[in-house]
């Protein structure tokens, strides 16, 4: 005889704002990213001066981690990069614009390099998703050939622009959510 037992799984559901919270959410965003845009230049500071503090405090966690590690080699290791980190935080609070310039330059260089990888990948898998691949590719090395082509300039603006157009598209997100109607059931 067999018997077969029914598993049910327990989720956990995170509770959805109400309509209008995800509304307001949605304009307050929206606001923000046209103020970034109003003067992108101090947003890409501001936004360096945060970035260098970040690096501040996980160095500073690194080292502390450093204690908790077994054998030598990933002590020192931690250590070094704890102080590594600390350094770079330090030397972009010290110098933001000359940290927004590296920044900058290392954002370009990253998405030049994404870009090469996905229009690679996406010629070896051209028979299925791969010309999406190829585009977003393409429109990566763009992104990132527009940033190294205009360096040092671009390291003024490029982190403030960024910003303020993903603060807007999240708030678009967060209206759309809010308008559905699918979502004012939830």
């Amino acid at each position: 005889m067999t018997t077969q037992q029914s598993v049910t799984s327990s989720t956990t559901t995170i509770p959805t704002p109400p309509a209008w919270v995800r509304v307001l959410l949605g304009v307050v965003l929206i606001l923000a990213g046209i103020f970034v845009l109003g003067d992108a230049a101090l947003a890409t500071i501001v936004s360096t001066i945060f970035i260098g503090y970040t690096a501040i405090v996980a160095g500073a966690f690194e080292i502390i981690h450093a204690f908790w590690t077994k054998g030598w080699g990933g002590f020192i290791w931690h250590i070094v990069l704890g102080i590594l980190y600390i350094a770079f935080g330090w030397m972009v609070v010290s110098q933001p614009a000359s940290g927004a310039l590296i920044l900058t330059f290392a954002l370009g260089l990253t998405l030049l390099a994404s870009g090469l990888v996905r229009i690679v990948w996406g010629f070896r898998h051209m028979g299925g998703p791969g010309w999406i691949m190829v585009l977003s590719g393409l429109f990566g090395c763009l992104a990132g050939l527009v940033i190294l082509v205009g360096w040092p300039l671009t390291g003024l603006w490029v982190i403030g622009v960024f910003l303020g157009i993903d603060l807007i598209s999240h708030g678009v997100a967060w209206l759309t959510y809010g308008w559905l109607p699918s979502s004012r059931a939830a």
